[in-house]
């Protein structure tokens, strides 16, 4: 009865130490399949040395700053309407904040200055934006001559002040500051509302598409503010 009790403790220990070995080698076997995986556009190495989460998927910083760079790169196929939307809209853009500056001390109405703020808190961010795309694409910011503000080519940017019209701007305080500000301010809009109309039309860039959609409702409905300030002034 003894041997026969060693002999199947015996039996039942190997078959645990067997059990064991074969769960260790699984294991293994699935850490060496996960280190092996690498996330599109990232290396191998890098996969293995990122911190990996208890689902499994790899994180931190390097993840984090690939999806920045994705999108600041305005990533999908792009055409010459995208391009041509970015460099025309990032002065056109400069402009609304040079103007939106020389409410700072003019500007009496308390509604010009809300429009101000809400104009140079939307189009600087739009603006780094749209310089970011043109860095990714690799074209210029600038589109070169004709694109200036005298119009005199049939990509001349609508809307853009001329030297006078600024001068004219900064001359003027209070209520006559206002009624000015308004009034160039609603044609500025109207031409960066056009430029947007036509990338929604012709462009195919994703994010510049969308960025578009963006100026149409928000300066739209700017203008429309505008108008009822000038109304009442």
């Amino acid at each position: 009865m003894r041997t026969f009790t060693r002999r199947t403790a015996k039996k039942f220990a190997l078959a645990g130490a067997v059990t064991a070995a074969g769960l260790l080698l699984a294991a293994c076997g699935t850490d060496d399949g996960m280190s092996g995986m690498g996330h599109e556009g990232t290396s191998a190495s890098s996969s293995a040395s990122a911190p990996v989460s208890p689902s499994g998927s790899a994180s931190g910083s390097a993840s984090a700053s690939g999806s920045a760079s994705a999108e600041a790169a305005a990533p999908g196929a792009f055409n010459g309407a995208d391009v041509m939307f970015a460099q025309m809209m990032i002065p056109h853009h400069e402009q609304a904040l040079e103007m939106a500056k020389l409410a700072d001390g003019r500007a009496e109405d308390p509604e010009v200055k809300k429009l101000v703020a809400a104009i140079e808190g939307a189009q600087d961010p739009e603006i780094r934006k749209m310089q970011a795309w043109l860095k990714g694409w690799g074209k210029p910011e600038s589109a070169g001559a004709g694109h200036g503000s005298g119009g005199g080519s049939g990509h001349g940017m609508a809307g853009m002040m001329s030297e006078k019209d600024m001068k004219d701007l900064a001359a003027v305080k209070g209520a006559a500051f206002d009624r000015k500000f308004a009034e160039l301010m609603i044609a500025h809009h109207d031409g960066a509302v056009a430029m947007a109309k036509d990338e929604q039309k012709n462009g195919r860039n994703a994010s510049a598409k969308k960025l578009a959609d963006d100026v149409v409702r928000t300066q739209s409905t700017e203008i429309a503010e505008l108008r009822k300030i000038l109304d009442r002034l």
